[in-house]
């Protein structure tokens, strides 16, 4: 059986290692690899590698939704896929990314979020807030790309406009600053304020300690950056894989042979 993780870049994607690390330690025979794709034209010549599932990332997830013969779940919501499976000649589509998050925080508890950034990760992450009854704001540097949130029922502001009205419990940076820079997602005395009221830092960039982190750091407030939520994404995706298989996996083995992979 094989996989990959599809997407544009693609060389320093961590998927290979978490899901063959998973076939190794449960016995199976199977083998993920990576795939570059050129353009979303190029899309459905997925079709014809013979995969049995693929992962999609970036920049394709959008594109994926809308080349699936089926979306299931939240992803319907999302608007964007993250997990294929090829099944009779059709694309079968899910979204992990959103439940992957949600498990990072769900011991918190939270009753509110705020979110920076307006992307497509800020989306599957404000849709899996929504159905958990989580409050959540957003906020971003241009409006344009708010509207569809706020026409979801979101609370949002840009910067500019921004003036939080509560304390929030969770401050989410689903921006890349700090990914190749030393840049914060915002104002630094705003944030300061934002952290200062907090009890949980999380940043979808991992890899590194970006200044987002090491702000809450100096702040002392608990933190906690991407690696965990991509171990989440890839259990799930596994699972939707080696069930579309009809293979029964021991979920304890699946989860541990990622979390000592990376």
């Amino acid at each position: 059986m094989q996989f990959a993780v599809v997407g544009n870049p693609i060389h320093h994607s961590l998927s290979p290692l978490l899901h063959n690390s998973a076939f190794q330690a449960l016995g199976i025979r199977g083998f993920y690899g990576r795939y570059l794709l050129e353009s979303n034209q190029a899309f459905l010549s997925l079709k014809s590698l013979h995969l049995k599932g693929a992962n999609i990332t970036v920049p394709y997830k959008e594109i994926a939704f809308q080349s699936c013969d089926e979306v299931f779940g939240i992803a319907q919501e999302i608007g964007a896929v993250n997990t294929i499976v090829f099944k009779q000649g059709k694309l079968l589509g899910y979204n992990t990314d959103a439940l992957g998050f949600y498990q990072c925080v769900e011991s918190l508890n939270p009753k509110n979020a705020l979110i920076i950034g307006a992307g497509g990760s800020a989306k599957a992450l404000a849709c899996i807030l929504k159905e958990k009854n989580i409050a959540t704001t957003l906020i971003n540097r241009s409006r344009e790309r708010l509207e569809n949130f706020a026409r979801a029922g979101f609370h949002t502001a840009t910067f500019e406009s921004f003036s939080p009205k509560t304390a929030y419990e969770i401050v989410i940076n689903t921006t890349p600053a700090g990914l190749t820079n030393d840049s914060l997602p915002m104002d630094s005395v705003i944030l300061t304020s934002l952290l200062e009221s907090a009890k949980f830092a999380f940043d979808l960039v991992y890899g590194r300690e970006t200044p987002f982190l090491n702000l809450a750091k100096s702040l002392k407030i608990p933190r906690c950056d991407g690696k965990q939520m991509l171990i989440n994404q890839a259990v799930l995706a596994f699972e939707i894989f080696m069930e579309s298989q009809k293979i029964l996996i021991d979920r304890a083995i699946l989860r541990q042979s990622m979390q000592d992979a990376l």
